[in-house]
């Protein structure tokens, strides 16, 4: 079976990762790990301080004390997440991280938002085969409910995606885009 810093490797690198016996055997298990975790997570109550030390102990790494979730989590891997300080996740979530997700500081995440990076080979000889993106997402970000955010898409410094939003392209910093696939809207309106 592929190590974890293996197997995270081929992700980063944005290698396909050819799903033979040692591969799937890798991924099943880091998968039945995070299950276990947001099993925990989510079907016993548990304060905002338990939260973040499950979530912690999902993704493998210290959180601030300001971050929030609210459960319903789900993630079918959870060691590629990466969030800065002050992150909102609502209820609902669906992180599919193998990829990474980068998430910046000041972030809100509405109910049910979607983050998928991964993908499978076009080919349908191959198809079983997983290629991932990352997905980043700059400082100060709100993400509406049911938004969809999909391999390889980096939302810039405070934009806003649309409630209900399939992200599949970049997005510029400060801008609004809403839509299926969405689109740019307007800029945000600021002070300044």
């Amino acid at each position: 079976m592929l190590e974890l810093n293996e197997l995270l490797d081929i992700f980063n690198a944005g290698d396909a990762l050819v799903m033979d016996e040692e591969a799937a055997d890798a991924c099943n298990y880091y998968s039945i790990e995070a299950q276990k975790i947001t099993c925990e997570l989510n079907y016993n109550f548990h304060d905002f301080d338990e939260r973040r030390e499950l979530f912690s102990k999902l993704i493998g790494k210290e959180l601030d004390d300001e971050f929030r979730v609210f459960t319903p989590f789900f993630t079918d891997f959870g060691k590629n997440i990466h969030l800065g300080k002050n992150v909102f996740i609502n209820a609902g979530c669906k992180f599919q991280d193998q990829g990474g997700i980068y998430i910046g500081d000041d972030v809100l995440i509405g109910h049910n938002v979607v983050m998928a990076t991964l993908n499978h080979d076009e080919n349908p000889k191959n198809r079983a085969n997983l290629i991932a993106a990352p997905i980043r997402i700059g400082n100060k970000v709100w993400i509406g409910s049911n938004a969809t955010i999909l391999p390889g898409v980096t939302i810039g410094d405070g934009a806003i995606i649309a409630a209900g939003a399939v992200v599949t392209k970049d997005v510029e910093e400060c801008s609004i885009v809403a839509g299926v696939p969405a689109k740019f809207i307007r800029k945000v309106k600021t002070d300044e």
